[in-house]
């Protein structure tokens, strides 16, 4: 227990030294916290600039061209309406003096009306976000309609009242909003990944730094192979919580600070406000799954007779979480997270961290669903710990060409 206090603190401690390690979290840090202050930036630029702001208050013109059109006074005022950030202004000059309007950046964009269900939009550049045509379809929709009313001899005010009718509704979940839980789940299956495969190859890249150094020769006279094994698992796990947890930390206290200008965002919001049980479930599968992959990466590189061999060796192991990882982000993307895919995946100890956290996050999971999951996680934790410090222990005297599998066992079995 001794020797593995001692290379856990070492290798702990060589984790926090880094330099890359230390930038890199200072650096996310503080784009975390450029990000959150953004709104008070902004708007202590625009109390400076109070009159810039007044003459950006629209986006900019929009022509309106209806020729032979009934009732154009009635269209002008409802796209008016409908497009209140834009400065409305109808014209009687042809479609090709509206385009080179439109072009030369006199007007932002302009809507030529052929017939009642049938129109053309100019515009210069179109935005990823332009929602426009969708406006306007509305519009012409509700004036359509209007029309075939009042002709078939509804008044002009019934036809007024029944166009503008409100529908209310109300939604009550009995389980997961999916919506709202879904930005924060994708944060945090993200995180996993990062962590679990950048930590994990960092383990497998010391371990054959010092066997290829052959300082590993000299390690095993003074301390155990399992000792030593089991101290770089738990310090590079440390390592990365340390590192999640200053993110993290520090995404949370600004934006607590920030608080006030972020509340009308339905998307950082719900974030934030992660229920406290899904952060314990998140470190459990996280140390869990961290550990199975540790374990797997360390042994692989005890194995490794030359560090340039690492990503030839870990491909298998990286494939298979990278497959996981893609297998649960199309089952969030399509919004089926309760499938029979992600429901076996759900309980293989390799891709479960990631599946079983983003069922229990935007589903409702019986809890002996989550128990069966979890206990088979610990089963092969404890189970691959076991068989890669053996691996280990035999890996790090193999020396020369890459030793197969065969080759391990046998030499497991003499051991």
């Amino acid at each position: 227990m001794k020797q593995f206090g001692t290379i856990l603190k070492f290798e702990l401690m060589s984790y926090l030294k880094n330099k890359i390690f230390v930038g890199i979290t200072v650096f996310l840090a503080a784009a975390i916290a450029v990000v959150m202050f953004f709104p008070n930036i902004m708007t202590a630029v625009g109390d400076k600039d109070s009159d810039a702001e007044e003459s950006a208050s629209t986006e900019g013109l929009m022509l309106l061209s209806m020729e032979n059109l009934k009732n154009p006074e009635v269209i002008e005022e409802s796209f008016s309406a409908a497009f209140a950030d834009y400065e409305v202004e109808v014209t009687e000059e042809d479609e090709e003096a509206v385009k080179e309007k439109v072009v030369s950046g006199m007007a932002e964009c302009a809507f030529v009306i052929d017939s009642p269900t049938s129109y053309t939009y100019y515009v210069n550049n179109l935005s990823l976000y332009d929602a426009n045509t969708g406006v306007a379809d509305e519009v012409l929709k509700s004036m359509y309609g209007m029309n075939a009313m009042i002709e078939g001899g509804m008044s002009l005010e019934a036809a007024g009242e029944v166009l503008a009718v409100q529908i209310s509704h109300e939604t009550e979940s009995l389980g997961k909003d999916q919506m709202q839980n879904f930005f924060y789940t994708y944060i945090m299956i993200f995180a996993l990944y990062m962590v679990i495969l950048l930590y994990g190859q960092m383990v497998a890249t010391n371990v054959a730094t010092e066997k290829s150094s052959r300082a590993m020769e000299l390690l095993i006279t003074s301390a155990r192979p399992v000792s030593m094994m089991f101290g770089k698992v738990v310090a590079s796990c440390l390592a990365g919580f340390i590192q999640l947890l200053v993110v993290f930390g520090s995404s949370i206290l600004f934006y607590n600070i920030n608080r006030s200008h972020w509340e009308g965002n339905m998307i950082v919001a719900s974030v934030f406000d992660m229920p406290p049980d899904l952060l314990v479930y998140m470190l459990i599968f996280f140390v869990l799954g961290f550990f199975i992959y540790a374990f797997m990466f360390g042994a692989i590189g005890s194995t490794a007779s030359k560090l340039e061999d690492i990503n030839t060796s870990v491909m298998p192991v990286t494939l298979l979480f990278v497959a996981g990882f893609i297998v649960v982000m199309m089952s969030m993307s399509n919004g089926n997270v309760d499938s029979l895919l992600m429901r076996v995946c759900s309980y293989v100890p390799f891709l479960s961290p990631m599946a079983m956290f983003t069922r229990i996050a935007m589903s409702t999971v019986p809890f002996y669903e989550i128990a069966i999951s979890i206990g088979v996680l610990i089963g092969s934790v404890v189970a691959i710990g076991v068989i890669s410090a053996k691996i280990y222990r035999v890996g790090v005297l193999l020396y020369g060409t890459t030793p197969k599998i065969g080759s391990i066992l046998k030499a497991m079995k003499k051991a």
